[in-house]
């Protein structure tokens, strides 16, 4: 018996080290595949705030994609190959845009709690925290789980028709990370987001252009020994208003990650990750008496992609004012919003 035990041990470990050196021939970046900054939640009016007061917004997420062929992934300790992700994921967001004024700019705050379940499906397990075996067969998650909390802070500018921002997001683990679990939307690693966004809004022609670039800073994640690497995105947007109400548009984001993962968690290797994708959006203005309910729809297909999930992002979005500052508290600030 000791025999057919050391056998099959050997075997499953020449399984492993096969299936390895052909995975890795395009491996995964970031672990989880995910940066905590959500490429696609900035689009058109991305420089726009609005004036002083109290706002909500929500944003509905959907993304369907998968690794294919013979690229590893890595999260929560589990490696594994040929990856598929469906997640649902909600975005609640109050946001307070102070009177206070920085070199001419309105200063603001907000906070983001998602929460969704993400359908994780893997071929093949390699190696995981939750098994005592070298190789498991197929494996998928799908847990409803809250993700990491987004503290951010930003600044907003208005001269004319061009409209900019400065933002700060610091992100704070939740403790709802569970190792081991494909299924995680909170990524469990502390990072700060610095980015910025300029629009250019024509009131009288109805042209919306828009572009965003930032950068992620990542610590380690304390559970998985895992340090994803520092990574850019942009994201810009091009927009026509067919009525006060109604425009329509191209939206698209770009991502590439600027250093290699590390730490003494990481088994698949010092590898970086890139994406562009391109798509479109509708929005239109609802009224409900004087309260306006901005909606939209921003759909982007990934197209050029290098060791992360290829797939399709859809947000639904809604925002409305809660509560707007008298005209008189808010005189320099130029409502956008009710432009259009």
């Amino acid at each position: 018996m000791r025999n057919v035990g050391m056998v099959s041990q050997c075997a499953a470990a020449a399984l492993l080290g096969a299936f390895a050196c052909v995975a890795t021939e395009r491996v995964q970046a970031a672990e989880y595949a995910q940066g905590i900054y959500v490429l696609g939640t900035r689009g058109p009016l991305a420089g726009v705030i609005p004036p002083p007061g109290f706002y909500f917004e929500s944003e509905t997420y959907f993304y369907q994609g998968d690794l294919g062929g013979n690229r590893v992934f890595q999260g929560g300790g589990v490696v594994a190959a040929n990856v598929k992700i469906n997640l649902n994921a909600e975005f609640a967001s109050p946001i307070w845009i102070t009177p206070v004024e920085i070199l001419g700019g309105n200063l603001g705050f907000a906070i983001t709690i998602p929460f969704g379940t993400p359908d994780v499906a893997a071929g093949a397990v390699l190696s995981s925290p939750r098994i005592d075996r070298i190789i498991a067969g197929r494996e998928q998650d799908a847990i409803f789980n809250v993700g990491d909390i987004y503290l951010s802070s930003f600044v907003g500018w208005h001269s004319g028709n061009f409209h900019w921002t400065a933002t700060a997001l610091g992100v704070v683990p939740s403790g709802s990370f569970e190792n081991g679990q494909l299924s995680n939307i909170a990524l469990n690693r502390p990072a700060l987001d610095l980015s910025g966004a300029l629009t250019y809004l024509d009131p009288v022609l109805g042209y919306e252009l828009s572009i965003a670039p930032g950068i992620t800073f990542n610590w380690i994640n304390p559970a998985t020994r895992y340090l994803t690497g520092t990574e850019f995105h942009l994201e810009w947007s091009a927009s026509k208003y067919l009525s006060k109400d109604l425009s329509v548009g191209l939206v698209g984001y770009f991502y590439d990650q600027l250093t290699a993962d590390s730490g003494s968690g990481d088994r698949i290797g010092p590898f970086k990750g890139r994406v562009l994708s391109l798509g479109g959006q509708i929005n239109y203005t609802l009224h409900a008496g004087e309260i306006p309910i901005s909606t939209g729809v921003r759909v982007y297909r990934e197209l050029d992609v290098k060791n992360r999930f290829q797939g399709t992002a859809t947000y639904l979005t809604i925002s409305a004012p809660i509560w707007v500052a008298p005209p008189k508290a808010a005189a320099e600030v130029k409502s956008v919003v009710a432009k259009y």
